[in-house]
């Protein structure tokens, strides 16, 4: 015992750290300079957007945690093998997640216009801040998720002791509490956050560029304040909270499975911890890894990115190996179903947990292809929008669909060489092997948004052209930046559901699944069919929130007679022909656009259109796990395994599909937008092929912004739930 709370300790620490790094980056981000008063004041506006639609959503968060912080609570009072306890860690692991978020928000908010300021002096300060920015939120989760489940376990195994696997597996199920409470406010925040950022962005973009004519993120669009705000709400704290979820549930998940691994004197605690320890040292490595993120006036920011990305993930395989064969013993094993022993080895479970990182590269990697600007998928959407936008929807479903077929080999290779090496062990291994350096990895994908913000703010403040290059330079990294996490973030999502998933068999009391048996089957398609459900409801709830917002941008373009007059002007117009009272009239315009009101509108579209989905996944598996309970039946546990297997299939391969259509007819626009030639036909903004191309990109906005990415929590929120109350459904 003395060891293990000498290591706990240590994991603490570092969890210490991580937030420490954070707090130093965030203090060395508020003595930048923001710019001009124009460009204060634009950022002040979407940073008040930004946190009152996290006030306002945490308000309703906080209603639905303290439900089901009683519930919890009461359902496990009483219990031999439970204890009321789980609501507390459950509300811990809903703060942490919530906390997460909010760090993160605010500090990107407060990154973006400094690193437009930067962007008027170099490249290379504007990546600095940007890239500052997004450590802060990297750090922040890998951070308070170790520090969260270090702490409890610490405390736990105090009050309940560690000795005995009774004791031992008491712990874990109060622990997974803390699991649940983060990716409840995860799937929240991704469906939340996924409906305010495309209720404004399909706003802005069909009003704005389509029917207006007026460039992307121009100050006369009533809807930019809302579309930059929903950069921040849907790519920071929706992808924070989403890798928070994977990051603490592929712990949970390898520690639950830990437990079950015997060695000749009984089982081994270490086992157990270092999930811990693996995760405590790629907080190490990820800061690491911020320090090689540079680039030249006039260089890559790609390159700069991938050298600390891809450098402090070649440091954390030698990390990992020096752990495992320190820490876990050379031979142990496993019962069989036959209640033989299967025997494995350390370096297998090494292996197994290298298979994991390599695993989620190359569906990163694949994920990249299928959307990146100028591949050939793309490319083969831009050709199909000459010919309109029916054929440009038809040419990115057709790539979406397409885009699935790799990842799942490269998904399915790496759970039967996991597998292989290590057992179920080894899956879970391989999931936080993915996660090993979330740190830096989500440290890159928040770049992004604060990339894009920035290039906004330029826009919006009316700087140099040169400014805007330099911001769009680094916007267009963090596209492609994104797109390589969303693969990371499926791959993670399926490995950590099938390690939870796993983990619920071991809790329930069963040894495997008979798909043959009726009462599985139709879990099965209950499972399959939830991904399309719940995708609908998001899509729709999209396009609720939306109609609301073109017909708010339409109203203030048709009913202010400053707009008016100003997109008249524009219209009839270049710049260089402006005489003094159009510029007068075009001054006036730009503080008469409503910008609050367009905030609003998503903030309550939002708001209220995320419950439903939301409760469709919590529900769910309680109502399939105790119905055949109440009805005389056990087979509550083989229904409630069919439905994750349903659901954990189907659901990774929407989240693929929507993922990368939603991204593939994005930078289809992108190209187009840039200027390109196809077939010796001139293609440009403004051109049939480009309104045929925002088209696209509209509908594929939900698709790779608001159900695609929610699907990643949808699975594993389940799973989690699933595991919770596997003790009370056990056969």
């Amino acid at each position: 015992m003395d060891s293990m709370n000498n290591n706990l300790l240590l994991i603490m620490l570092s969890g210490l750290l991580a937030m420490g790094f954070a707090f130093w980056k965030t203090s060395w981000i508020n003595k930048q300079s923001q710019g001009n008063d124009r460009m204060k004041s634009i950022g002040a506006s979407i940073a008040d957007g930004a946190m009152a639609f996290l006030k306002a959503e945490y308000r309703i968060l906080a209603v639905f945690v303290v439900a089901v912080a009683f519930i919890l609570g009461f359902a496990n009072s009483g219990r031999a093998d439970s204890s009321a306890m789980i609501s507390f860690s459950f509300i811990v692991g809903a703060l942490t997640s919530g906390l997460a978020g909010f760090l993160g928000m605010k500090v990107a908010t407060k990154s973006n216009n400094r690193t437009t300021h930067a962007a008027e002096t170099s490249l290379a300060k504007a990546l600095n801040v940007a890239f500052s920015g997004g450590s802060v939120m990297g750090l922040s989760v890998v951070g308070l998720g170790v520090l969260g489940l270090g702490g409890l376990l610490y405390f736990y195994s105090f009050m309940y002791g560690f000795d005995n696997l009774l004791a031992v597996s008491m712990v874990l199920n109060i622990l997974s509490g803390f699991s649940l409470g983060a990716s409840s406010i995860a799937l929240f925040a991704r469906v939340g956050g996924g409906i305010y950022t495309k209720a404004a962005d399909v706003g802005a973009d069909l009003v704005g560029k389509v029917e207006a004519g007026i460039p992307e993120d121009h100050p006369l669009n009533p809807a930019t304040i809302a579309d930059n705000v929903g950069d921040n709400v849907g790519d920071v704290a929706g992808m924070g909270a989403d890798l928070f979820e994977s990051y603490v549930g592929s712990i949970i998940g390898s520690m639950v499975l830990g437990s079950s691994i015997l060695v000749a004197g009984g089982f081994d605690v270490n086992f157990i911890l270092l999930p811990l320890l693996i995760a405590a040292s790629g907080i190490l490595v990820s800061i690491l890894g911020t320090f090689m993120v540079s680039v030249k006036e006039g260089g890559d920011p790609q390159k700069g990115l991938n050298r600390g990305e891809f450098g402090s993930g070649i440091i954390m395989v030698g990390v990992i190996y020096l752990l495992i064969t320190k820490f876990l013993p050379g031979e142990f094993y496993v019962l069989g179903t036959e209640g033989g022993k299967v025997y494995y080895d350390n370096l297998g479970v090494f292996y197994a947990t290298i298979i994991g990182l390599v695993g989620g590269l190359g569906i990163g990697k694949i994920t990249e292809y299928y959307t990146g600007t100028g591949t050939k998928p793309v490319k083969s959407i831009v050709e199909q929008s000459m010919t309109g936008p029916a054929t440009n929807i038809i040419a990115g479903l057709s790539v979406g669909m397409q885009s699935t077929a790799v990842p799942i080999v490269i998904l399915s290779a790496s759970i039967m060489g996991a597998y292989h090496f290590a057992g179920l062990y080894g899956i879970a291994m391989a999931a936080l092997g993915m996660l090993a350096n979330t740190g830096i990895q989500l440290a890159v994908d928040a770049y992004g948004p604060i990339s894009d913000n920035a290039g906004g703010i330029a826009e919006m403040a009316e700087l140099p052209s040169e400014v805007r290059e330099r911001t769009d330079k680094l916007d267009a990294v963090g596209n492609t930046t994104a797109a390589i996490g969303k693969g990371f973030a499926i791959g993670s999502a399926a490995l950590t559901a099938l390690a939870l998933f796993a983990a619920f068999m071991v809790k329930s009391g069963i040894s495997s699944i008979d798909i043959s048996d009726p009462i599985v089957m139709a879990g099965l398609f209950i499972g399959g069919m939830l991904p399309f459900l719940f995708s609908s409801m998001a899509m729709s709830a999209v396009g609720r929130a939306a109609m609301a917002m073109i017909e708010e941008v339409r109203r203030q373009f048709r009913e202010i007679p400053e707009l008016k007059k100003a997109l008249e002007i524009m219209n009839l117009k270049e710049k260089e022909d402006w005489s003094d009272d159009d510029q007068r009239v075009y001054n006036d315009a730009l503080d008469k656009a409503q910008h609050g009101r367009c905030v609003e509108i998503s903030t309550e579209s939002a708001i209220k259109e995320m419950i439903a989905p939301g409760l469709l996944a919590v529900t769910t598996p309680v109502v399939v796990g105790f119905v055949p309970g109440l009805l005389g039946s056990n087979q509550g546990p083989e229904i409630l395994g069919g439905l994750l297997a349903g659901v954990t299939v189907t659901g990774v391969l929407m989240a693929i599909f929507q993922s990368n259509s939603g991204g593939a007819w994005d930078n289809a626009k992108k190209m187009i937008e840039e200027g390109i030639t196809v077939n010796g036909q001139e293609l440009k903004k403004g051109s049939d092929a480009h309104k045929a191309a925002v088209v696209g990109d509209t509908v594929g906005d939900p698709f790779k912004d608001t159900s695609g990415p929610s699907l990643n929590i949808l699975i594993k929120l389940m799973a989690v739930v699933s595991l919770v109350i596997a003790p009370l459904i056990k056969l």
